[in-house]
C-alpha cells in the first residue's frame, strides 16, 4: 500500500551534492559552500564552473570557461527565424521554450553532456535579447565575446556597454538564483531525464514548469504591488486590505524558508548599497517593515518575511530591465542549475515512477482473471 503525500512534501527523490537548502536556519549552499559568499569574490561563470565541475575554476580555467561559453552565444539563423514567425503577442517565457526546444546540441541524447548544457545556458540569454528587440523594433545586437556572460545580455538589450555597478548587481542575482535543491521545475527536468530523454527536453520541459505562476514570475507581480500601494503612508491600509480578502503579499513568504530568505538578504544589501535613489526602492524598504508584523498579526506563526522575489525586483529596476523580462532573465540562470541535476541524475539514474493511489469506483462484477 501506498501513502499519500500531497506535493511530494517531505519526500527525498534523490541524493544531490550540488545544492542544500535549510528552509528552518536560512541557509543556502552550493557545492560546499555558502551561496551569499561565493558571490561576493566571483562571477556567475565561476559558479556555473563550480555547480557543473565540482570545484571553483583557478585563472586559467575562468579564462578558458568564459572563452568557450562565449563562442557558442550566436544564435543560428533557423532560431532566428522560429522566433520571427510566433506571435508577438506570445509571453516571453513561451519563447524562450519554443526556442530551446528547437536547438540542436553536440553529442548523442544520451547521457547529457556539460558541453550539450554549454550550449543551451550560452544561447539562452541571446534567445530572449533577440526576441525583446525583435517584438519591440529596435536594433539587434550580435553577441560581443570579450564581454562576460551578464554584462553581454545587458548589453544586447539596452544598446550599450553596461556600466560594472549593473554587472556587478545583475550578476549577484543570477548568481543566487543558480540553483536551489529540488524544486519544482528541478524535480521536472530530474523526471524527464530520468526516462534517458534528451536535455533539451529535460530543460524544455523544466520551463514549462517554471511558467505556472506558483512557481515563477513574482519578482514582475512585486513591482505591480509596489505601484498598488503607491505610498509608504497608503502601505498599512493596502497591506491589511488585502491581507483581510485572504489574498498573497507578493514577494512575501517562502515553501521552504521559515526566516530570512539568505538571498533576499544579499540582494537588500547590495540594492542599498548601488541603487540611485528610486522611489520604489524607498517604497520597497516601507512596505518590508511594515508588512512582516502585518502577517504576523495575520498569520501568527508562519514566520513569513521577503523572499528573493522580493528583492530581485529591486535589482532589476536598478539595473533598468523591462518588467516582462524579470522571468525570463531568472531562467536564463537557472538554466544552469537544472544542466547540473541533469547531469547527476543521469550518472546514478533510475526512472522517477510514484505511484497514485485510486479512489474511483471499482467494477461491480468480478474480474474474468479471478
Amino acid at each position: 500500500m501506498s501513502t499519500l503525500h500531497l506535493g511530494l512534501e517531505g519526500i527525498a527523490v534523490a541524493e544531490s551534492k550540488i545544492s542544500s537548502v535549510n528552509g528552518e536556519k536560512g541557509e543556502l549552499i552550493y557545492r560546499g559552500y555558502w551561496a551569499e559568499e561565493l558571490v561576493r569574490d566571483h562571477c556567475l561563470e565561476e559558479i556555473v564552473y563550480l555547480l557543473w565541475y565540482g570545484d571553483l575554476p583557478n585563472p586559467e580555467q575562468s579564462k578558458t570557461f568564459k572563452a568557450v561559453l562565449a563562442e557558442k552565444r550566436a544564435l543560428p539563423d533557423y532560431i532566428k527565424k522560429i522566433i520571427d514567425t510566433l506571435p508577438k503577442t506570445m509571453p516571453p517565457m513561451s519563447v524562450l521554450r519554443t526556442a530551446i526546444s528547437a536547438l540542436q546540441v553536440p553529442g548523442e541524447s544520451w547521457p547529457p553532456t556539460i558541453e550539450q548544457a554549454m550550449e543551451i545556458f550560452a544561447k539562452a540569454p541571446t534567445i530572449v535579447a533577440y526576441y525583446y528587440n525583435f517584438i519591440h523594433s529596435k536594433p539587434q545586437h550580435e553577441p560581443d565575446k570579450n564581454l562576460g556572460h551578464t554584462a553581454n545580455y545587458l548589453y544586447m538589450l539596452q544598446d550599450e556597454k553596461p556600466t560594472a555597478v549593473k554587472v556587478k548587481a545583475l550578476d549577484t542575482y543570477l548568481m543566487l538564483s543558480l540553483d536551489h535543491d529540488i524544486n519544482a521545475s528541478t524535480f521536472t527536468a530530474r523526471v524527464v531525464t530520468s526516462t534517458r530523454s534528451d536535455i533539451v527536453s529535460a530543460i524544455t520541459a523544466a520551463i514549462g514548469a517554471l511558467i505556472g505562476p506558483l512557481h515563477g514570475g513574482a519578482p514582475s507581480k512585486v513591482d505591480d504591488m509596489l505601484d498598488a500601494i503607491g505610498s509608504k503612508e497608503n502601505a498599512e491600509k493596502w497591506i491589511r486590505e488585502q491581507l483581510e480578502k485572504g489574498e498573497r503579499l507578493m514577494g512575501f513568504g517562502h515553501r521552504v524558508y521559515k526566516t530570512y530568505d539568505p538571498r533576499a538578504a544579499a540582494l537588500r544589501h547590495l540594492t542599498q548599497e548601488i541603487a540611485d535613489y528610486d522611489l520604489l526602492l524607498q517604497l520597497s524598504l516601507d512596505v518590508e517593515k511594515i508588512a512582516v508584523p502585518l502577517l504576523e498579526e495575520y498569520k501568527p506563526g508562519r514566520k513569513l518575511y521577503p523572499n528573493v522575489e522580493f528583492w530581485a525586483a529591486a535589482i532589476m529596476r536598478t539595473v533598468k530591465l523591462p518588467r516582462e523580462l524579470y522571468t525570463p532573465t531568472f531562467c536564463i540562470s537557472r538554466i544552469a542549475g537544472w544542466s547540473g541535476q541533469i547531469i547527476e541524475q543521469a550518472e546514478n539514474n533510475r526512472l522517477i515512477r510514484p505511484s497514485c493511489i485510486y479512489i474511483g469506483k471499482r467494477p461491480t462484477t468480478p474480474s474474468h482473471h479471478q
